[in-house]
């Protein structure tokens, strides 16, 4: 009866294996496996679900960092927020003007009312580039406004532009050109 009991308590805990698929965690996890694998209950098994977690974290962080840095979906998510950020920026600078009569000399006086204005190009913000405000040039009874796209130069085909969805365009003050 003795030797039953000792035997159940030696077994190696394979199911602590699952929890190697938390990234991070899973890495510290399958150290802690890889080690009680080898030195504890010499068991490969047990050694190799350790193996497994560690690898499982590093392939999950290295592809993310990868995506996150070169891949088209970080792009594409950042273009879509400054997509967003533009056609909410053209409600604050209309509602700008109705309440000074004038649109704003720059995007800076829109944060004198509303503090959460978007002016700042999420684009341009996350390639750390100096200057990360939209493109904005006041011109009287009009203005202009985009972003200057991935490449940041200004004027090429990779700009985004504002999408309005008011039928009578001229009820605003936006235009795409000078």
């Amino acid at each position: 009866m003795e030797k039953t009991a000792n035997t159940h308590k030696n077994k190696p805990p394979y199911l602590l294996g699952l929890l190697c698929l938390i990234p991070l965690i899973g890495a510290f996890i399958g150290l802690g496996l890889f080690l009680y694998g080898i030195f504890r209950y010499k068991d490969k098994w047990l050694a190799l679900i350790g193996v497994f977690g560690i690898l499982f974290t590093v392939i999950i962080y290295s592809s993310l960092f990868y995506y996150m840095k070169n891949g088209d979906l970080s792009k594409k998510g950042f273009e879509n927020i400054s997509q967003l950020q533009l056609n909410s920026l053209i409600k604050n600078v209309e509602f700008y003007k109705l309440k000074h009569g004038q649109y704003p000399d720059s995007l800076r006086q829109l944060l004198n009312d509303d503090k959460l204005a978007p002016i700042n190009d999420a684009i341009q913000s996350v390639q750390m580039r100096r200057n990360n405000l939209y493109i904005y040039q006041n011109l009287g009874n009009k203005y202009l406004l985009f972003s200057s796209g991935q490449d940041g130069i200004p004027n090429t085909k990779d700009d985004l532009f504002p999408q309005i969805l008011i039928d009578d365009s001229s009820k605003i003050g936006w235009t795409k050109s000078r």
